[in-house]
């Protein structure tokens, strides 16, 4: 980094970095390999009040004066100023005992999480302030009166207060959609990583890109912090279960709560993945990942192996070999080590405390040693590391009835390279053995058999945030039993916390409100910037001649009439091939309770009215990417007239093309003015065009409609 970390670790509050005074006292953080200081951490004298006053005043204005789609340009930004800078950050994480592969899961997973909210904001979410929820509600007969839920951002701080193993995974998972949400974040890292976290932080505000108050970060101990939350706050935790609790308990009303915990995880090899098929050396290869992956240091590790009786031998087995063949510990600085130690000598003790107590209660060692490894040091030799936090991988086997087997295997984790192995008679009984686990945060399992799957897929889904199931077709590309990722829930019922991070734009709504709203159509369409049916509308000139510039919701085409006949219901049959006997057997069409008879095609309805509101010379409409919510609500017989009424419903500029998306509101009569179809037509229209040269945007429409599918 730019800067050696030795001195006190700085806090970043109030746009500024901040340190205590000199003479304050403070905590020595080390080296995991070799016990060497890395830096200092302190907070005292630390204003937390006024950093949380703050991000409600100044973070708050900076982030509501943007989009969602400005918001995540600037996700993109970030990520892309991580990812220069990544190497440095590889470097300082392996005096935290982060190998390249555990770097490529922390480091490389936080910026992963950020360039997929900086995508999903601009895909999923409007180039707007509020996010609509459903749809239309309507309240009154006459449509005069409706209702909708509408998602608005929460006015307080997102307080981020993160575990020591995934210094930016796991801070990025919080961070990203709090931010794409406009909510200000203030981040709590644990100590022994801390310093990682100061680096990713000194990175973002070097870009000078950080929107004012939208992140603080706090370097060390925040005691009385909860006393100054109240509603419209959140907190987000990850840590302990006992920590959970307590903080859960200091939390006003109306904050937010959720925590990830930790959780006693399990995966199972199906009955059917016997030693030598491709699900068996899948589940071999993902429990030594699992093993090995920060040192066993992750909250979706495999901490249960749920396997057949008759296979525990050959896990074992398995798992020895791989481990011989693959596993070198050692300082993360020497070049071949695969593993480093844990974060921390105490981290080291506490895991032996927890193998101990699965000893006690029947577990014998049959993969590794609790004995202190020999390790590859940073200078290239191998012997002890007294002042490292090294431990070897190692597994426990329990034996007996899978109902008998004692309690602890199912409550004690040892969050290092440790895992148990279970053994069951029939998959009901696997099943009861995930449960037992009192919920977490994801379980695996390796079969080929959909009767397995389904099986354990309605025994053990309430216990579980994610069930992966691995066979021989997802094995290759499978992210892997302990990778979550930022498009699917993270998180899990019970013992894991009961909260949910990441999880798309689940997460984003997390940190907004969702309220209901109720009202005329026209004040619906003022609040929401989405055309409601009622609200004005003007037809000052064909919409379709007219670039984002000057396009406004409510414009709006009505076309005439156009007649249906027998002939254009047979000649549409004919050249399509779609000879469904409601167009074409009168005496069969009229036997069917939805049809007075023959009746033309949906879609040649919707294709005539393309051919009804189109205007087809050269113009701001670029393309056509597609239509949404279709419904056929009338039939249309030989002998019917259908008109299209098309309205100017939601229009989203790009922020970064010189296109935008529209979406227009497209209703099908009759000439009874019954409704037959209605339907959102999406197109890409350019934000200006000058009709007397035929200007073109600055992109090509092909290149248009190729962003927009």
């Amino acid at each position: 980094m730019e800067r050696e970390v030795t001195d006190i670790l700085e806090s970043y509050v109030r746009d500024a970095w901040w340190a205590p005074d000199a003479g304050a006292s403070s905590v020595a953080v080390l080296d995991a390999s070799t016990g060497e200081v890395v830096t200092h951490v302190s907070t005292s004298g630390i204003d937390l009040a006024g950093a949380l006053d703050h991000a409600r005043t100044v973070g708050q204005a900076s982030l509501g004066a943007l989009t969602f789609h400005q918001r995540a340009l600037l996700l993109k930004e970030f990520a892309v100023a991580l990812t220069a800078r990544k190497e440095e950050l590889y470097e300082l994480s392996k005096r935290a005992g982060a190998t390249v592969r555990d770097s490529l899961n922390d480091v490389d997973g936080g910026i992963g999480v950020l360039f997929t909210y900086a995508s999903k904001g601009r895909r999923e979410l409007p180039n707007a302030q509020v996010y609509l929820d459903g749809p239309v509600e309507p309240l009154a007969k006459d449509g005069s009166f409706l209702g909708r839920h509408v998602y608005s951002r929460l006015p307080g701080v997102a307080v981020q207060i993160n575990a020591f193993n995934f210094p930016m995974w796991g801070a990025l998972e919080k961070f990203a959609p709090a931010f794409l949400a406009g909510v200000p974040s203030l981040v709590k890292p644990a100590t022994p990583t801390a310093y990682i976290a100061e680096a990713w932080v000194r990175i973002l505000v070097k870009t000078g890109r950080l929107p004012a108050g939208s992140l603080q970060l706090v370097s060390g101990p925040v005691p009385g912090l909860f006393d100054h939350l109240g509603l419209g706050d959140l907190v987000g935790f990850t840590g302990s279960a006992s920590t959970a609790a307590g903080l859960r308990e200091q939390a006003a009303p109306g904050v937010r709560f959720t925590s990830e915990t930790d959780s006693i995880n399990a995966s199972v090899l199906g009955p059917d993945a016997l030693p030598g098929t491709p699900e068996f050396d899948a589940y071999i290869k993902q429990l030594l990942v699992e093993l090995t992956t920060k040192a066993g240091q992750k909250c979706t590790a495999i901490r249960r192996a749920i396997v057949p009786s008759a296979a525990v031998d050959a896990v074992v087995d398995a798992l020895r070999g791989k481990i011989a063949e693959r596993v070198v510990v050692g300082d993360p600085h020497a070049e071949g080590v695969t593993m480093g130690p844990l974060v921390s000598r105490e981290q080291r003790d506490e895991v032996l405390r927890a193998v101990a107590a699965l000893q006690e209660s029947g577990g014998r060692v049959v993969v590794g040693s609790t004995d202190a490894p020999d390790v590859l040091r940073a200078d290239g030799t191998t012997g002890p590391a007294p002042d490292g936090a090294f431990v070897a991988p190692m597994v426990l086997a329990f034996d007996g009835d899978a109902a008998a087997l004692p309690d602890a295997v199912h409550d004690v984790e040892a969050f290092g390279p440790v895992a148990s192995l279970l053994p069951y008679r029939s998959v009901d009984e696997a099943a009861d053995l995930v449960g037992r686990g009192g919920g977490s945060l994801v379980t695996s399992v390796a079969t080929a058999d959909p009767s397995v799957a389904a099986t354990l897929l309605a025994r053990t889904a309430a216990y579980n945030g994610r069930l992966l199931f691995l066979d021989r077709d997802d094995a290759p590309t499978s992210t892997g039993h302990g990778a979550p990722v930022p498009h699917l829930v993270h998180g899990g019922p019970g013992r894991a916390g009961g909260g949910e991070e990441l999880g798309g734009i689940r997460a984003v709504l997390h940190h907004m409100q969702r309220t209901a709203v109720q009202g005329s159509p026209a004040m619906l369409t003022a609040l929401t910037g989405v055309w409601h049916q009622g609200a004005a509308s003007r037809s000052d000139k064909h919409p379709f001649r007219k670039p984002l510039a000057e396009l406004r919701i409510g414009d709006q085409f009505a076309s005439p009439l156009r007649a249906v006949t027998l002939d254009d219901i047979e000649t549409f049959a004919h050249f399509t091939g779609d000879l469904f006997y409601a167009h074409m057997d009168e005496e069969a069409a009229a036997a069917n309770p939805f049809f007075p008879g023959r009746v033309a095609h949906g879609y040649l309805l919707v294709s005539w009215a393309a051919g009804l509101f189109v205007d087809p010379a050269p113009g701001p409409v670029l393309a056509n990417y597609g239509l949404e919510n279709l419904r056929f609500v009338t039939p249309v017989s030989p002998g019917d007239e259908v008109r299209v009424v098309l309205t100017a419903k939601q229009i989203t500029p790009r922020e970064t093309d010189e296109y935008g998306e529209v979406r227009w509101d497209a209703v099908l009569l009759n000439q009874r003015d019954e409704i037959v179809a209605t339907y959102d037509v999406l197109t890409l229209v350019a934000k200006t065009w000058d009709e007397v040269d035929a200007g073109r945007p600055a992109s090509r429409p092909s290149e248009a409609a190729e962003v927009g599918a």
